[in-house]
């Protein structure tokens, strides 16, 4: 078999999951040996048979799985850029993938996604091609404003434009609520007495001079965006609205001034100028209320951002001075009083206090900070004062790490929405379609026509249709469900993690770190008979508390927590390998490896006849020896987490299979087992083939998560389905992560899938209803229901339905907030 190596570089990978995608895709390719893909560099190395397959099948492949094959000039490896960029105008699902397909078609741009709730685009590119200025105007040639970049990282740019948009929202439905009123009063003077002796022609000139500030001042959103999307030779919502208002007002402006065109001599024909006016003010009130509702779904982002203060107290050159927290420079020293929240990471120098953490871990009680504990951006401070070493600051903070996390969560899409982008693409068009054919059929094939019952109709089709209910259901539970998360300690990097949490079978714990607490405890004592334990455990722990050995801190803790105080030693030694000795209250104490026994010649049978119970329960025992004979073992363990055991029973009654790998011996591995409640053990895994063990669950157990904490299990992360990572750990871990802990609680292992469940339940639910919608809705208003019961769907009552549907969906994301508290 001949064998050849291609590397091409892949574009729109965004994460670790993408990698995993790619590589998978391409493995599973006839003649692909093996797939290598690199994040950084947006590289993939593939080695095949060129007898079977070729660069071109490579390439279609890497379309098929969704991503970009790219020529070498277009993603310059490290030199690829990426910017988020901040959009103002977008008002429906049709609008952001306008301007996903200009990004997408400018030179040096590799890819670009457009989210409509969070009016955020990701797009990456050749920073030799192309830079932002030139993307901002991209934007600004598809009809669309460019509000900037969020580059400061507490400040959000888009409230401001958001809030100018809800007061011009506001201003203009009341002016069209007043509008409307005054027009539906006119249209009927037969209920109100005090028109019944005005003439039919002066209320129809009334209406008019009405209508007219409601159409193309209340409604100006509308046209000018029918306008923005007819010069680029596409359609959207606004073309609906649109088109749907202004043939009502056309058509009662020359029914007002020339009725001779519909009617016959003295014959006056019926107006619509309530249509028209109605169908503005209404959609325009959806649009407000939708507004408002999608500004909530990034509540989370925005208690996040207003943790961090503006200034911060530095001391520089022996003066305290008070300084923007921009100006903070790593290796600063910061003071911090009472009740102040803390400006950046860093590590405490003097003082002590205890700070409330519960804003990033979620963790209800204070934690203590003394000299060298870590402290971090947003925090409280609740008693003492104390000053700390700045040690990140502005985007490197742990706050910060976290806003972006969530914000790249919320940018991002979850697969199920490509479909809900694809249908919305094709939306706008078959709906004017549908218009166009319905007016056709009530014009010239029906008994009787009539122009002005099959304008209504054509108005109908286009005002109830509504591409926004399909364009929000998906971004709008992300958005939420990402932001739940993040107040509680969950960390999802993007939709797509969202969208597999649900569906995993299979959770894998790593064992040291993650399902225990990674550091030694001592879990018994033995005593010879005739020993007292509270003296065996005073002489051991005199000598233990001398030693620099980890196991010895582990007895000094112990005996600290009995109220046993160490003694003063005399003549200590550490032997290298063995253990240690020393001499206490004119005592020798020998404590060590059974080596250490027999090179002194002091007897060890009994001793290992003690520990043999311990040591075949995977515990580590420490032999010990007072004035040369045997007095007893200290057996020591590395303890489980308190949630481990309840972690457990609830991922196993959720049905899912739950496993454990490990590098730690069998007899270890098994006795954790035993005590947490796992039954699938892997042991002896060495940190290579963790990734590999990962492959084997998945063949067998469907879609798998991989719970660790440390470097060594980052390889295992990126090839589950669902990387879980202990955020006490390595930012390696978290970094090669699809969820993140922030909290060491693996009970959030269950409250993330719990989350992912809820949210997927949620958007289900929302484009179910948005496609139900306009699948009922549609026909109803071509007039569907006419011949069976006489019923033809005013425009009005379309429009109102239309607005009502957008902002059902957005609501019922936001529902996910109760159903949350009700299943916690």
């Amino acid at each position: 078999m001949s064998s050849a190596r291609k590397v091409l570089q892949v574009g729109g990978m965004t994460c670790a999951a993408c990698v995993r995608r790619v590589e998978r895709g391409l493995g599973e390719l006839e003649g692909v040996t093996d797939a290598s893909v690199n994040l950084a560099t947006a590289k993939a190395t593939v080695d095949y048979d060129p007898e079977v397959t070729g660069e071109e099948a490579i390439r279609k492949r890497i379309e098929e799985i969704g991503y970009e094959p790219l020529d070498p000039q277009v993603v310059s490896g490290v030199g690829a850029g990426r910017a988020t960029l901040l959009i103002g105008g977008m008002t429906c699902a049709v609008c952001a993938r306008r301007v996903e397909n200009a990004l997408k078609d400018a030179p040096g741009v590799s890819d670009a996604s457009v989210n409509l709730a969070t009016s955020r685009a990701s797009v990456f590119f050749d920073p030799g091609v192309v830079d932002v200025a030139a993307l901002a105007k991209i934007i600004a040639e598809a009809g669309y404003e460019y509000l900037g970049q969020p580059e400061e990282i507490f400040e959000d740019p888009l409230e401001a434009s958001r809030n100018r948009e809800i007061r011009d929202l506001r201003i203009k439905v009341a002016a069209g609520a007043v509008l409307s009123v005054l027009v539906m009063v006119g249209s009927m003077p037969h209920w109100f007495a005090f028109l019944h002796d005005v003439s039919p022609r002066v209320l129809r000139y009334a209406m008019f001079v009405l209508t007219t500030p409601a159409v193309f001042w209340v409604g100006s959103r509308f046209i000018t965006g029918a306008v923005k999307a007819a010069r680029r030779k596409t359609t959207d919502m606004n073309t609906l609205v649109a088109i749907g208002s202004l043939s009502a007002y056309a058509y009662s402006t020359l029914a007002t001034f020339r009725p001779g065109l519909f009617t016959g001599a003295g014959v006056e024909p019926h107006v619509y100028f309530d249509g028209a006016v109605m169908i503005v003010t209404l959609v325009l009130l959806g649009r407000f209320l939708e507004t408002k509702a999608r500004g909530r779904t990034s509540d989370a982002i925005k208690r996040l951002m207003k943790l961090a203060p503006k200034t911060a107290r530095v001391v520089r050159n022996g003066v305290e001075a008070d300084i923007p927290v921009e100006a903070v420079v790593p290796g600063d020293s910061v003071v911090v009083r009472p009740g102040e929240r803390l400006p950046v990471d860093g590590a405490v120098e003097a003082g002590s206090s205890a700070v409330d953490e519960s804003m990033l871990t979620g963790e209800s009680l204070p934690v203590a900070k003394e000299a060298g504990s870590e402290v971090f951006a947003g925090t409280i401070n609740l008693s003492g004062s104390f000053t700390f070493k700045a040690s990140k600051v502005g985007a490197e903070t742990a706050l910060a790490r976290i806003i972006r996390l969530v914000e790249d969560a919320q940018g991002s899409k979850a697969p199920i929405q490509r479909f809900a982008d694809r249908v919305a693409s094709i939306f706008v068009p078959s709906v004017m379609g549908i218009a166009a054919a319905t007016f056709l059929v009530w014009y010239f094939l029906v008994p009787e026509p009539v122009f002005s019952r099959a304008l209504l109709n054509f108005v109908s089709v286009l005002i109830i249709s509504c591409p926004c209910a399909m364009g929000l259901a998906t971004p709008t539970a992300v958005m939420v469900g990402t932001g739940l998360g993040a107040e509680h300690g969950i960390l999802i990097k993007g939709g797509e993690s969202l969208e597999k949490a649900w569906r995993l079978r299979t959770i894998v714990f790593d064992k040291t770190g993650t399902l225990t607490k990674g550091s030694p405890e001592m879990a018994d004592a033995t005593v010879v008979e005739g020993i007292d334990s509270r003296e065996f455990l005073r002489l051991a722990a005199s000598v233990e508390a001398v030693s620099e050995h980890p196991l010895a801190k582990a007895v000094v803790a112990r005996a600290r927590s009995w109220g046993i105080l160490p003694e003063p030693v005399e003549r200590f030694e550490a032997l290298a390998g063995l253990g240690a000795r020393g001499i206490v209250s004119g005592r020798t104490v020998f404590l060590g490896n059974r080596r250490l026994f027999e090179e002194e010649g002091m007897p060890v049978t009994k001793l290992e006849s003690m520990a043999r119970k311990s040591i075949a329960s995977g515990k580590t025992c420490i032999y010990v020896a007072v004035d040369g004979k045997p007095a007893g073992i200290i057996a020591l363990a590395d303890a489980l987490k308190d949630s481990a055991k309840d972690a457990v029973a609830r991922l196993k009654k959720m049905g899912l299979e739950v496993a454990m790998v490990t590098g730690d011996r069998k007899e270890t591995a098994e006795a954790i087992g035993r005590e947490v409640g796992i039954d699938r053990i892997m042991a002896e895994v060495l940190p290579g083939d963790k990734a590999g063990a990962i492959r084997r669950f998945q063949e067998h157990g469907g879609l798998t998560a991989m719970v660790g904490d440390g470097i060594n299990d980052a390889p295992a992360l990126a090839a589950a389905d669902v990387g879980i990572a202990i955020g006490a750990g390595t930012d390696i871990a978290v970094e090669a992560s699809d969820i993140t802990l922030i909290k060491d609680d693996l009970r959030l292992v269950v409250s993330a899938i719990r989350l992912s469940a809820l949210t997927m339940k949620v958007i289900r639910q929302n484009l179910f209803w948005a496609f139900f919608y306009n699948v009922l809705g549609i026909p109803v208003a071509a007039g569907i229901l006419y011949p069976f019961f006489g019923i033809l769907l005013n425009p009005m009552f379309a429009a109102a339905a239309m607005a009502m549907s957008s902002v059902s969906v957005v609501g019922n994301a936001l529902r996910l907030r109760l159903l949350w508290r009700k299943e916690g």
